[in-house]
């Protein structure tokens, strides 16, 4: 038993009682490009995110985190306005599969540098606040790893961690439904609107997606730094829609996926100081008009693990 476990490329702490913190930020920025008036080529959209404290615990299968935004904006209020944000996930492992389910929305936006095309602005305060814009996105993915031993628990570095090297190619089928919705107007702003084009006067843009991105993930960890990172690209099966007089139009087409997630810092037996980051783009393409968006998330998670003897033996003293 103790050889199989030697041999194992990670160590398991799924029988410790693990408790953490994290503090990070995430947001959702997003441009449109089209051919508009007044020489302007891309609209940029960007929201004003909080800085994000989560508490969590893990034992065994079990794992739950709770998260709350700080007060105070990162950027200036009068400037970019107030953005309330919502994310909400979770997720498993079944043998060589790691699914993950996701749902995420912001609401509250501002037009960057908007006073090129609105006289009511300025340069001193040049972006148009729009407070009912709201982004929303809900995934749900399932990583198939080719390699056995590679394990999401213990890339993440909160119930184990890894002991040397380790690579394998990967799939993921993902579901995602995204869009961006302004309440009552139109995404774009009037004053940028073609007559000619009623995708430019919609007051949406959504998409369903469907397919599977393969990739490749690998971890290392030296002088019990750990460091971790995975990469894919693949198209995707992607209906997308928009809304004209009231009416929604839909189309169906492909559209480019990438998926970039990076996780490093110090982790041992006792404790773990680690930086996750995750990059998702979403895009919708009209021909001659197109949306981009970028989720991501950066956040500084720390714990430290407990045995059950331990706890004990501290609630006795």
């Amino acid at each position: 038993m103790t050889s199989q476990i030697d041999s194992l490329p990670y160590r398991s702490f799924k029988e410790k009682i693990v408790w953490f913190a994290d503090l990070g930020y995430a947001s959702a920025p997003f441009s449109i490009k089209y051919d508009f008036q007044n020489d302007v080529e891309r609209i940029k959209y960007r929201n004003n995110f909080r800085t994000v404290l989560g508490i969590g615990g893990a034992y065994k299968w079990f794992s739950l985190r709770l998260a709350l935004s700080l007060p105070g904006n990162v950027l200036p209020v009068s400037d970019y306005g107030k953005t309330e944000q919502f994310n909400l996930g979770f997720d498993f492992t079944i043998k060589k599969t790691f699914f993950d389910i996701d749902w995420r929305n912001y609401r509250g936006y501002a037009v960057k540098n908007a006073f090129q095309w609105n006289d009511s602005l300025n340069a001193a305060t040049p972006h148009d606040i729009q407070p009912k814009m709201n982004a929303a996105n809900l995934s749900v993915n399932a990583w198939y790893f080719h390699h056995k031993d590679f394990k999401m628990s213990a890339i993440r570095g909160r119930t184990g961690h890894y002991t040397r090297e380790l690579h394998t190619w990967y799939v993921k089928s993902t579901i995602n439904f995204f869009g961006i919705a302004n309440t009552g107007a139109p995404v774009i702003p009037e004053e940028l609107g073609d007559l000619n084009s009623s995708k430019t006067s919609s007051s949406f843009f959504t998409a369903f997606d469907l397919g599977v991105i393969p990739g490749y993930a690998y971890v290392n960890k030296i002088n019990n730094w750990q460091f971790s990172g995975s990469f894919g690209f693949g198209p995707v099966i992607q209906g997308k829609f928009y809304e004209v007089n009231g009416n929604t139009r839909s189309f169906i087409g492909l559209a480019p996926r990438y998926d970039i997630r990076l996780i490093g810092g110090y982790n041992v037996e006792k404790y773990f100081v680690m930086l996750v980051t995750d990059f998702d783009n979403k895009s919708i393409g009209f021909n001659d008009l197109k949306y981009r968006q970028s989720y991501y998330s950066i956040r500084v998670t720390g714990g430290i693990r407990l045995d059950k003897k331990e706890k004990k033996k501290k609630k006795k003293d």
